[in-house]
Protein backbone atom coordinates (compact mmCIF):
# COMPACT_ATOMS: atom_id res chain seq x y z
CA UNK A 1 0.00 0.00 0.00
CA UNK A 2 1.16 3.74 -0.51
CA UNK A 3 2.97 5.54 2.57
CA UNK A 4 0.71 8.08 3.87
CA UNK A 5 2.70 11.59 4.30
CA UNK A 6 2.42 11.62 7.87
CA UNK A 7 3.59 8.21 8.63
CA UNK A 8 7.00 8.10 9.38
CA UNK A 9 9.69 6.25 7.35
CA UNK A 10 10.00 3.20 9.82
CA UNK A 11 6.28 2.55 10.36
CA UNK A 12 5.64 -0.85 9.35
CA UNK A 13 2.67 -0.42 6.70
CA UNK A 14 2.26 -4.04 5.83
CA UNK A 15 1.28 -5.64 9.49
CA UNK A 16 -1.17 -3.96 11.84
CA UNK A 17 -0.33 -2.83 14.93
CA UNK A 18 -2.12 -2.52 18.34
CA UNK A 19 -2.17 1.20 18.64
CA UNK A 20 -3.26 1.38 15.12
CA UNK A 21 -6.12 -0.78 15.71
CA UNK A 22 -7.22 0.62 19.22
CA UNK A 23 -7.15 3.61 17.03
CA UNK A 24 -9.71 2.31 14.25
CA UNK A 25 -11.71 0.85 17.39
CA UNK A 26 -12.61 4.55 18.51
CA UNK A 27 -13.37 6.02 15.73
CA UNK A 28 -9.81 7.38 14.62
CA UNK A 29 -8.43 8.30 11.27
CA UNK A 30 -4.50 7.11 12.42
CA UNK A 31 -4.42 3.67 10.94
CA UNK A 32 -3.49 2.08 7.31
CA UNK A 33 -6.21 0.05 5.65
CA UNK A 34 -4.09 -3.08 6.84
CA UNK A 35 -5.51 -1.96 10.17
CA UNK A 36 -8.72 -1.55 9.21
CA UNK A 37 -8.88 -4.49 7.67
CA UNK A 38 -8.03 -6.64 10.57
CA UNK A 39 -10.13 -4.52 12.72
CA UNK A 40 -13.05 -5.79 10.55
CA UNK A 41 -12.25 -9.61 10.75
CA UNK A 42 -12.01 -9.18 15.09
CA UNK A 43 -15.12 -7.01 15.00
CA UNK A 44 -16.63 -9.95 13.06
CA UNK A 45 -15.26 -12.71 14.85
CA UNK A 46 -15.42 -10.84 18.48
CA UNK A 47 -18.30 -8.32 18.40
CA UNK A 48 -17.29 -6.86 21.53
CA UNK A 49 -13.96 -5.51 21.27
CA UNK A 50 -15.04 -2.26 20.00
CA UNK A 51 -17.62 -1.35 23.19
CA UNK A 52 -14.16 -2.89 25.38
CA UNK A 53 -12.13 0.37 22.99
CA UNK A 54 -14.92 2.82 24.75
CA UNK A 55 -15.41 1.59 27.65
CA UNK A 56 -11.57 1.25 28.04
CA UNK A 57 -11.15 4.86 27.23
CA UNK A 58 -14.32 5.95 30.12
CA UNK A 59 -12.19 3.75 32.67
CA UNK A 60 -9.43 5.75 31.73
CA UNK A 61 -10.94 9.23 32.71
CA UNK A 62 -12.54 7.75 35.78
CA UNK A 63 -9.04 6.56 37.08
CA UNK A 64 -7.28 10.19 35.81
CA UNK A 65 -10.00 11.94 37.53
CA UNK A 66 -9.90 9.83 40.35
CA UNK A 67 -5.66 10.16 41.35
CA UNK A 68 -6.32 13.94 40.70
CA UNK A 69 -8.73 14.27 43.55
CA UNK A 70 -6.23 12.43 45.71
CA UNK A 71 -3.81 15.42 44.87
CA UNK A 72 -2.05 13.66 41.68
CA UNK A 73 -0.63 16.30 39.47
CA UNK A 74 1.79 14.38 37.24
CA UNK A 75 1.14 11.42 35.25
CA UNK A 76 3.78 8.44 32.84
CA UNK A 77 1.09 6.89 30.38
CA UNK A 78 3.10 3.43 29.85
CA UNK A 79 1.99 2.01 26.30
CA UNK A 80 -0.35 5.25 25.42
CA UNK A 81 -0.89 4.95 22.08
CA UNK A 82 -2.46 7.14 19.51
CA UNK A 83 -3.97 10.22 21.00
CA UNK A 84 -7.61 10.38 20.22
CA UNK A 85 -10.37 12.61 22.12
CA UNK A 86 -10.04 11.71 26.23
CA UNK A 87 -6.03 11.36 26.14
CA UNK A 88 -4.69 11.54 29.88
CA UNK A 89 -3.64 15.08 28.93
CA UNK A 90 -6.99 16.83 27.80
CA UNK A 91 -8.66 15.11 31.16
CA UNK A 92 -6.74 16.08 33.28
CA UNK A 93 -5.37 19.72 32.37
CA UNK A 94 -9.06 20.72 32.13
CA UNK A 95 -9.17 19.92 35.75
CA UNK A 96 -5.77 21.25 36.15
CA UNK A 97 -3.96 23.02 33.33
CA UNK A 98 -0.66 22.66 35.24
CA UNK A 99 -0.90 18.82 35.62
CA UNK A 100 2.41 17.17 33.78
CA UNK A 101 1.97 13.81 31.68
CA UNK A 102 4.89 11.92 30.15
CA UNK A 103 3.68 9.42 26.94
CA UNK A 104 5.33 6.13 26.31
CA UNK A 105 4.61 4.22 23.44
CA UNK A 106 6.74 2.10 21.21
CA UNK A 107 4.35 2.64 17.82
CA UNK A 108 6.29 5.60 15.68
CA UNK A 109 2.83 6.65 14.67
CA UNK A 110 1.34 6.83 18.10
CA UNK A 111 4.42 9.05 19.18
CA UNK A 112 4.21 11.18 15.81
CA UNK A 113 1.20 12.42 16.01
CA UNK A 114 1.20 13.00 20.02
CA UNK A 115 4.43 15.30 19.08
CA UNK A 116 2.32 17.14 16.59
CA UNK A 117 -0.75 17.24 18.93
CA UNK A 118 1.27 18.76 21.63
CA UNK A 119 3.82 21.01 20.16
CA UNK A 120 2.22 23.87 21.89
CA UNK A 121 1.54 22.37 25.21
CA UNK A 122 4.99 22.69 27.58
CA UNK A 123 3.43 20.08 30.19
CA UNK A 124 2.82 17.08 27.83
CA UNK A 125 5.80 14.60 26.17
CA UNK A 126 5.80 11.43 24.14
CA UNK A 127 8.75 9.26 24.25
CA UNK A 128 9.34 6.41 21.38
CA UNK A 129 10.22 3.80 23.99
CA UNK A 130 9.54 -0.25 24.94
CA UNK A 131 7.92 -0.11 28.30
CA UNK A 132 9.70 -2.91 29.31
CA UNK A 133 12.86 -1.19 28.91
CA UNK A 134 12.32 0.85 32.16
CA UNK A 135 15.67 2.27 32.97
CA UNK A 136 15.48 4.07 29.21
CA UNK A 137 11.93 5.25 30.11
CA UNK A 138 12.83 6.29 33.62
CA UNK A 139 15.65 7.77 32.85
CA UNK A 140 14.78 9.72 29.68
CA UNK A 141 15.52 13.16 29.92
CA UNK A 142 11.64 13.68 28.86
CA UNK A 143 10.97 12.03 31.94
CA UNK A 144 13.15 13.39 34.17
CA UNK A 145 12.32 16.80 32.78
CA UNK A 146 8.95 16.83 33.51
CA UNK A 147 8.27 14.37 36.37
CA UNK A 148 9.33 14.96 40.33
CA UNK A 149 10.15 12.01 41.25
CA UNK A 150 9.87 12.76 44.63
CA UNK A 151 6.22 13.45 44.97
CA UNK A 152 3.46 11.44 43.81
CA UNK A 153 2.98 10.25 40.50
CA UNK A 154 -0.23 8.58 38.63
CA UNK A 155 1.36 5.65 36.66
CA UNK A 156 -1.12 4.11 34.18
CA UNK A 157 -0.74 0.94 32.38
CA UNK A 158 -3.58 0.90 30.33
CA UNK A 159 -4.93 -1.70 28.28
CA UNK A 160 -1.03 -2.78 27.26
CA UNK A 161 0.60 -5.22 29.38
CA UNK A 162 -1.71 -8.03 27.43
CA UNK A 163 0.70 -7.16 24.64
CA UNK A 164 4.18 -7.98 26.55
CA UNK A 165 5.90 -10.79 24.81
CA UNK A 166 5.59 -14.10 26.57
CA UNK A 167 9.52 -13.87 27.29
CA UNK A 168 8.64 -10.56 29.46
CA UNK A 169 7.93 -11.09 33.19
CA UNK A 170 4.98 -8.25 33.88
CA UNK A 171 5.49 -7.97 37.28
CA UNK A 172 9.59 -8.15 36.92
CA UNK A 173 8.70 -4.54 34.88
CA UNK A 174 6.16 -3.31 36.97
CA UNK A 175 8.56 -3.72 40.07
CA UNK A 176 10.63 -1.33 38.26
CA UNK A 177 8.14 1.23 38.26
CA UNK A 178 6.98 0.66 41.44
CA UNK A 179 10.41 1.74 43.03
CA UNK A 180 10.68 4.89 40.98
CA UNK A 181 7.68 5.78 42.46
CA UNK A 182 7.47 8.02 45.82
CA UNK A 183 5.43 6.83 48.57
CA UNK A 184 1.30 8.02 47.49
CA UNK A 185 1.95 7.21 44.37
CA UNK A 186 -0.97 5.48 41.80
CA UNK A 187 -1.20 2.62 39.54
CA UNK A 188 -3.96 2.01 37.21
CA UNK A 189 -4.18 -0.85 35.01
CA UNK A 190 -6.91 -2.95 32.28
CA UNK A 191 -6.21 -5.99 30.68
CA UNK A 192 -8.16 -8.57 28.72
CA UNK A 193 -8.98 -11.24 30.98
CA UNK A 194 -9.78 -15.06 30.20
CA UNK A 195 -12.79 -14.67 32.62
CA UNK A 196 -15.19 -14.07 30.28
CA UNK A 197 -16.91 -15.35 27.09
CA UNK A 198 -13.58 -17.81 26.11
CA UNK A 199 -14.79 -18.06 22.33
CA UNK A 200 -15.03 -14.04 22.05
CA UNK A 201 -11.53 -14.04 24.05
CA UNK A 202 -9.42 -16.82 21.36
CA UNK A 203 -10.79 -15.14 18.92
CA UNK A 204 -9.15 -11.70 19.95
CA UNK A 205 -6.32 -13.70 20.54
CA UNK A 206 -5.97 -15.59 17.71
CA UNK A 207 -6.37 -12.43 15.08
CA UNK A 208 -4.63 -10.51 17.05
CA UNK A 209 -1.81 -13.17 16.60
CA UNK A 210 -1.54 -11.66 13.11
CA UNK A 211 -0.75 -8.33 13.86
CA UNK A 212 2.79 -6.96 14.78
CA UNK A 213 1.34 -7.07 18.69
CA UNK A 214 0.09 -10.98 19.82
CA UNK A 215 -2.06 -10.81 22.71
CA UNK A 216 -1.92 -12.58 26.08
CA UNK A 217 -5.50 -13.20 27.97
CA UNK A 218 -4.65 -13.46 32.42
CA UNK A 219 -7.29 -14.27 35.03
CA UNK A 220 -8.22 -12.87 37.65
CA UNK A 221 -5.74 -14.15 40.33
CA UNK A 222 -2.90 -13.58 37.46
CA UNK A 223 -4.22 -9.50 37.11
CA UNK A 224 -4.84 -8.64 40.97
CA UNK A 225 -0.79 -9.86 41.63
CA UNK A 226 0.17 -7.39 39.14
CA UNK A 227 -0.83 -4.97 41.86
CA UNK A 228 1.83 -6.45 44.34
CA UNK A 229 3.54 -3.79 46.60
CA UNK A 230 0.65 -1.39 46.02
CA UNK A 231 -2.51 -1.35 48.48
CA UNK A 232 -5.80 -1.37 46.30
CA UNK A 233 -8.55 0.65 46.38
CA UNK A 234 -12.14 0.03 46.31
CA UNK A 235 -14.23 -2.10 44.35
CA UNK A 236 -10.54 -4.04 44.11
CA UNK A 237 -10.40 -5.76 40.85
CA UNK A 238 -13.53 -5.66 38.84
CA UNK A 239 -14.69 -5.77 35.06
CA UNK A 240 -14.25 -2.11 33.73
CA UNK A 241 -17.83 -1.05 34.33
CA UNK A 242 -17.60 -1.73 37.76
CA UNK A 243 -15.09 0.68 38.43
CA UNK A 244 -16.25 3.83 40.27
CA UNK A 245 -18.88 4.39 37.58
CA UNK A 246 -20.43 7.27 37.18
CA UNK A 247 -23.85 6.02 36.86
CA UNK A 248 -25.76 2.95 37.04
CA UNK A 249 -26.54 2.73 33.55
CA UNK A 250 -23.22 2.71 33.01
CA UNK A 251 -23.24 -0.20 33.86
CA UNK A 252 -25.20 -2.19 32.20
CA UNK A 253 -26.42 -5.94 32.90
CA UNK A 254 -23.46 -7.40 32.04
CA UNK A 255 -20.68 -5.76 33.02
CA UNK A 256 -18.02 -9.05 32.07
CA UNK A 257 -18.79 -8.56 28.54
CA UNK A 258 -16.37 -5.47 29.00
CA UNK A 259 -13.66 -8.06 28.05
CA UNK A 260 -11.41 -6.47 30.77
CA UNK A 261 -10.73 -6.43 34.88
CA UNK A 262 -9.33 -3.16 35.91
CA UNK A 263 -8.01 -1.78 39.25
CA UNK A 264 -6.18 1.37 40.87
CA UNK A 265 -3.71 0.96 43.75
CA UNK A 266 -1.81 3.25 46.04
CA UNK A 267 1.71 2.86 46.79
CA UNK A 268 2.00 3.15 50.86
Amino acid sequence: MERPDWAPKEVDIEKASAARLYDYFLGGSYNFEVDRALGRQIEQAAPGVPEFAFLNRAYLRRAVRYMLSRGVDQFLDLGSGIPTAGNVHEVAQNINPDVRVVYVDNEPVAVAHADLLLEDNPNAVAIEADLADTAFVLGHDKTRGLLDFSRPIGLLAVAVLHFLPAGVDPNAVLAEYRRAMPAGSFFALSHLTHEVDSDQVDQIIRLYSRSQNPIISRGRDEITGLFTGFDLVEPGVVFTPLWHPESPEDVGEHPDRSGALVGVARKP
